[in-house]
């Protein structure tokens, strides 16, 4: 049933999203044992490859506006399901970043206006970065991780591996762009952090919608292009 599907990426997006800005605000900069930007970049990662074998079966665990968006533009998702996707995870990120900030504000000290795993451009960029460069590292990367998404979720492709192709994808993206947008590649993600840091996030929140959908759009029809016929099953629906 739709009403399951919606629940499972509400969870889903749910969980990457206290899961992924949760290590960033919790655990990143924790004295001595801080996790950096490498555990940031794998926290992300594993909680994508961890829900993709959850619900993968259940709702194609799209856990991302651009991912249903770009799935759409390749052909692999009906577009009448777009809508109700988005609103899920929009939500599901939502209460994720209501949850951390919970839990976060419950330590000494802690300052929401710091950011709160926020995305960002010019200033607010982790180093500094202008808006169109972090403009164009958001439609890349999110092209490239629709891309991947795309073939690992091919019919032809290997069985059962597309859950790691595709977190160790986001993994990759967060190596390289933490550290100019603090990467977003997901718009569901960005609003619910942003919604509580308010402001400058709310601000530029603009951008990690533009982009990355674009981005997405690009990766799906780039990569059905490329590709044969699409094969397989999305979010339980089998394409040609």
């Amino acid at each position: 049933m739709d009403m399951k599907k919606y629940a499972a990426e509400l969870i889903g997006t749910f969980w990457l999203t206290f899961a992924g800005c949760g290590s960033a605000v919790i655990a990143a900069g924790f004295p001595q044992v801080g996790i950096g930007l490498v555990g940031v970049s794998l926290a992300f990662g594993l909680s994508v490859v961890t829900m993709a074998y959850a619900i993968g079966h259940i709702s194609g665990c799209h856990l991302n506006p651009a991912v249903t968006v770009g799935l759409a533009a390749g052909g692999r998702f009906p577009g009448g399901q777009v809508l109700p996707y988005i609103i899920a995870q929009v939500a599901g990120a939502i209460i994720a970043a209501w949850l951390l900030y919970v839990i976060a504000s419950g330590a000494p000290g802690f300052d929401v206006s710091k950011g709160f795993a926020s995305n960002g451009y010019d200033a607010h960029s982790p180093g500094q970065y202008s808006m169109v460069v972090c403009f164009i590292m958001e439609v890349v990367m999110t092209m490239m991780f629709l891309f991947i998404i795309m073939g690992s979720t091919h019919g032809k492709a290997p069985a059962g591996f597309a859950p790691l192709a595709i977190g160790l994808a986001l993994v990759m993206i967060h190596l390289v762009s933490i550290p100019v947008t603090n990467t977003s590649v997901n718009p569901a993600r960005s609003t619910g952090p942003a919604l509580f840091v308010g402001g400058w996030a709310l601000a530029q929140l603009w951008m990690f919608w533009v982009a990355p959908l674009i981005g997405g759009a690009l990766g799906g029809v780039i990569y059905r292009w490329l590709s044969d016929e699409p094969t397989g099953v999305v979010a339980g629906v089998k394409t040609a």
